[in-house]
């Protein structure tokens, strides 16, 4: 296999949510010198360390050999056994710097939740929504130690590693601070949760510390998957899942998917001016309550594609976030 020539081998890491798509996959890459790289470190969970360190034993490897961990972004299925992981081996952990406060854990303060509660009332969200987020972090506690120290992990970095090199690619959308690894020689691209063969990308709303959030993230995924769509890409190697080809195909039909829930959300303002709350269940009819917070994450990044477009325009009403189509 193209992975193992490359000296990289995967390891499947049990998540304990079926949103994720299946097992994170931590990849294990042989460094120049002697030693081990870690893309992505999978989750603290008991489940999580017993399943990594049984892929190290099943390679004839240990942790403690771990020289660099890189950090594709800062969900806790792929950062959360990283504190772990530097304490065993000593390594340091490398992340794009727009999601070091998810690691660092300075993203889930008081304060920061503070913003989050104004923000969801705003876009007119009963105070559940708000209860979603806090449950989320809490699960951050529990799966994912904060780092200390997190190195910056910028655009355009070469890695080098034992037999190949990669190139550091920005692509946000997910996160803020998503980024791939782009080996160009074979055509492999380390895609973490930017392209799953079989589960949306799910932009998540996400403030960074900010009253009006500066990250749209549908807009900026979109981006991203037209700069990924460019690549001669011949094997995906995914954050969760077998690694795939067809990435051209596959995004093309991702994209279509989202063209054509926007255009059900302009039959649904052609009713009138509305919140994203309450366009969120007219959207999504069928999810259960425990995914408010992923369906208003939903519902706001098609907002916000079809406001950058010129189909929509916002404005605020009594304290709330309304969105209207616009004619034409």
């Amino acid at each position: 296999m193209l992975l193992d020539r490359l000296g990289v081998r995967r390891i499947p890491v049990p998540v304990p949510f079926a949103e994720a798509g299946g097992p994170a996959n931590v990849y294990v890459i042989e460094e120049d010198g002697g030693g081990l790289a870690l893309f992505d470190a999978g989750i603290g969970t008991r489940e999580g360390r017993d399943a990594l360190l049984a892929g190290f034993r099943a390679i004839g490897r240990s942790l403690g050999e771990v020289r660099r961990i890189f950090v594709s972004h800062g969900h806790i299925d792929h950062y959360g056994y990283a504190r772990a992981a530097q304490e065993e081996s000593g390594a340091a952990v490398y992340a794009h710097a727009r999601d070091h406060d998810k690691l660092t854990g300075r993203d889930r303060t008081t304060q920061r939740l503070a913003l989050y509660a104004d923000y969801l009332a705003r876009l007119g969200a009963p105070r559940e929504a708000l209860a979603h987020v806090r449950l989320h972090w809490q699960d951050a506690q529990r799966m994912a130690r904060p780092i200390e120290h997190v190195e910056p992990l910028a655009e355009g970095t070469r890695l080098r590693f034992a037999r190949f090199s990669a190139e550091v690619l920005h692509l946000p959308g997910h996160t803020p601070g998503l980024v791939c690894l782009w080996e160009a020689e074979h055509g492999v691209l380390f895609s973490d949760d930017h392209l799953l063969e079989r589960v949306s990308p799910n932009p998540l709303l996400d403030l960074e510390g900010q009253r009006e959030p500066t990250h749209r993230a549908l807009v900026e995924y979109v981006r991203s998957a037209h700069r990924a769509r460019q690549l001669p890409v011949q094997l995906v190697a995914p954050g969760h899942g077998e690694p795939f080809s067809g990435h051209v195909e596959l995004i093309d039909r991702l994209l279509g998917f989202y063209e054509k829930r926007q255009a059900r959300i302009l039959e649904l303002l052609a009713d009138g001016p509305i919140t994203p709350a309450q366009l969120a269940p007219r959207v999504f009819p069928h999810a259960r309550p425990t995914q408010l917070y992923l369906i208003l994450s939903e519902v706001m990044g098609n907002l916000e594609v079809l406001e950058e477009r010129g189909r929509v325009h916002r404005e605020e009403r009594n304290g709330c976030i309304v969105f209207a189509g616009d004619v034409g």
